[in-house]
């Protein structure tokens, strides 16, 4: 994909025509709830989020990306790519081509504000932006990272003091802003739902009451949003689901046999192994072999076959040898490790799903579209909002435009 090209291109297009809004151009609200399964709305009882469904749009379930963990499903819904095209491949990760003494570079969730050259592609707020108009984060995974040398117009850095409710207040007075400076796009996150589900497991009573904490937000936003004179549509969209881990079945780091002769970077469903400067392809072989012979079951060293079809073949970033494993077990690097959920497994296992919804004008009224993958939500709100300008992606967005009100 001729990305860096387009780059140029985009930006040489917005320079010489001098885009400029359109009054007709819809507005669009990205609210991502983190871990919000594609069940809860009924298993959790999301009165309001239910509400917003039957007014517009649901997706029976939305299929993240492999791994089905938070930042590279963020990074894919916000730029259309596969984690191997725009570089965050898990949460954290190693790369290969970043010598650091007798290791490598570690990336790690957020790091992107630091450094934004571990990031590739054009977030949808930069998109929106090159296309003449203003764009608004709150707290998107990534949002306060200088991507290409561009930011929203406007954005918060990550602080995990805010308060929730400020933000709806936040994202209200945005879309109350005189018109020249209003944002045509906003994106915010929530992430108590997630780390509840962490702690407590999705069957919860904890992950009931933070479901049930958003839930009310959303309603407030949606009915303040709907007391606007502009036409706004808002989409509710989660990175990934939760499913329950069983203690017993976890696998701890040290048990593996791992020398350090290898950077390990164990990520509870899988487990990224990279060879060190000098260490070779027969040793890299071998280690490969011994984790097969001890596996017994537990979890499994995936093949090239297995690599290629989640579309995480071996490069710089994914590692030398990947393990992944299947709930309810889990890869721990400590012991005493005591979570009750998790996720980031096979991102086609039911419970890994997660939620699409969107309502307002440029939506269908109580439409149910079938399974859809969250690569697709980049093209698809390009469409929606009429830019004329869009990179190439990973995805087309024939499923998402089913929920359009006109196709």
């Amino acid at each position: 994909m001729k990305r860096k090209g387009l780059w140029a291109t985009l930006l040489l297009a917005v320079l010489t025509t001098g885009v400029q809004a359109k009054d007709d151009t819809p507005y669009v609200v990205m609210i991502s709830i983190d871990g919000f399964r594609h069940d809860y709305v009924e298993k959790h009882n999301a009165a309001n989020i239910a509400q917003i469904a039957k007014d517009g749009v649901r997706a029976d379930k939305m299929i993240p990306v492999y791994p089905s963990s938070t930042f590279p499903n963020h990074i894919s819904i916000i730029t259309g790519l596969l984690p191997v095209h725009h570089g965050i491949v898990n949460n954290a990760f190693y790369d290969k081509s970043r010598p650091v003494k007798d290791s490598y570079a570690r990336y790690s969730m957020g790091k992107g504000y630091g450094d934004s050259t571990w990031l590739s592609g054009m977030p949808f707020w930069n998109l929106v932006e090159f296309n003449g108009l203003k764009a608004a984060t709150y707290f998107w995974p990534e949002s306060d990272a200088r991507i290409n040398g561009n930011l929203p117009s406007y954005h918060y850095h990550y602080s995990k003091y805010a308060d929730y409710q400020g933000r709806i207040d936040q994202i209200t007075e945005w879309l109350s802003l005189p018109e020249v400076s209003r944002p045509h796009f906003i994106a915010g996150y929530f992430s108590l739902v997630d780390t509840q589900g962490h702690d407590f497991g999705p069957d919860a009573k904890e992950t009931y009451d933070a479901v049930q904490l958003i839930d009310g937000l959303i309603g407030q936003l949606y009915g303040r949003i709907k007391q606007l004179d502009i036409p706004v549509n808002l989409v509710l969209v989660s990175d990934h689901g939760m499913t329950a881990i069983r203690q017993k079945s976890k696998v701890v780091e040290a048990e593996l046999g791992i020398s350090d002769k290898f950077a390990v970077e164990t990520r509870g469903s899988q487990v990224l192994i990279y060879g060190k400067k000098g260490t070779t392809e027969q040793e890299i072989s071998v280690l490969k072999a011994s984790l097969e012979d001890a596996a017994k079951g537990r979890y499994s060293v995936m093949s090239d076959s297995r690599r290629s079809a989640v579309h995480m073949e071996r490069d710089q970033r994914t590692g030398d040898i990947m393990l992944e494993i299947r709930p309810p077990g889990y890869f721990v690097s400590d012991s005493t490790h005591d979570g009750k959920g998790a996720h980031g497994f096979d991102a086609t296992l039911d419970d890994m799903a997660a939620t699409f919804i969107a309502a307002g004008p440029d939506f269908r009224q109580g439409a149910i579209i079938p399974p859809m993958k969250n690569l697709e939500i980049y093209p698809g709100l390009a469409k929606l909002m009429k830019l004329e300008y869009v990179p190439e992606t990973d995805s087309g967005s024939d499923i998402f435009n089913l929920g359009l009100a006109e196709q």
